[in-house]
């Protein structure tokens, strides 16, 4: 299929007290599982690193050109699949695995303080929920102001909020990597569904627009 949707998911290397990083299995299995027939999935680990994220994540919007790019991280706070409505630009104190962290405490010097997802993830979770999924899907506007919130605000500056973060709980605490992965799928397709829902709603109303134009 020549018009197959390019999907970027992202996991994070180990850090701290987590050996393993529940995302990056979690996103392992996802690939296993795959997006479907129409969807180029392209999987890849971040580093947990202020500095290699600002020289991968242009690379990887660059050189793929995605209809969407899905950062997923671990929260050892959290206990539900987490999905992080926004991603800020400041308050980045903490040192990340080189012991580095901006000296601006923030990730663009000109970026506005929050941007938001293109994505509505209430819907997102609402949808996720009423499936026969044997994992709770919750929303947040917070994403921790660590690497990952860094990431996301990243990303979301990059790809003009074509972006989404998922917070995963640690491996058994209480979900199985297989219970992560199928996770994982689920949303992003309801993800992808949204989109395209979006895409149509702006296709229809460029038409009328066009069409009115027509009859001055």
């Amino acid at each position: 299929m020549a018009n197959k949707k390019k999907v970027i998911v992202t996991g994070f290397e180990p850090f701290g007290k987590h050996a393993v990083n529940a995302s990056w299995v979690a996103v392992q299995e996802l690939e296993r599982l795959g997006l479907g027939e129409a969807v180029d999935l392209h999987v890849c680990e971040i580093p947990v690193e202020y500095q290699a994220v600002q020289g991968l994540l242009p690379s990887l919007w660059k050189e793929h050109q995605p209809q969407l790019v899905v950062h997923v991280g671990v929260s050892g706070l959290a206990t539900t699949v987490t999905l992080e409505q926004c991603g800020h630009n400041k308050g980045y104190k903490r040192l990340d695995n080189c012991s580095f962290c901006p000296a601006s405490q923030c990730c663009m010097d000109s970026g506005p303080d929050c941007i938001h997802s293109v994505l509505d993830m209430d819907t997102v979770c609402e949808r996720a929920n009423n499936s026969d999924l044997e994992v709770t899907i919750s929303v947040s506007k917070d994403a921790g102001r660590y690497l990952c919130d860094y990431t996301y605000y990243t990303s979301l500056y990059l790809g003009q909020g074509h972006s989404a973060f998922i917070h995963v709980p640690p491996l058994g605490k209480p979900y199985s990597s297989q219970e992560l992965g199928r996770a994982l799928q689920a949303v992003i397709q309801e993800m992808l569904k949204l989109l395209e829902l979006d895409h149509k709603h702006n296709k229809q109303c460029n038409h009328t627009h066009q069409h009115q134009h027509e009859h001055i």
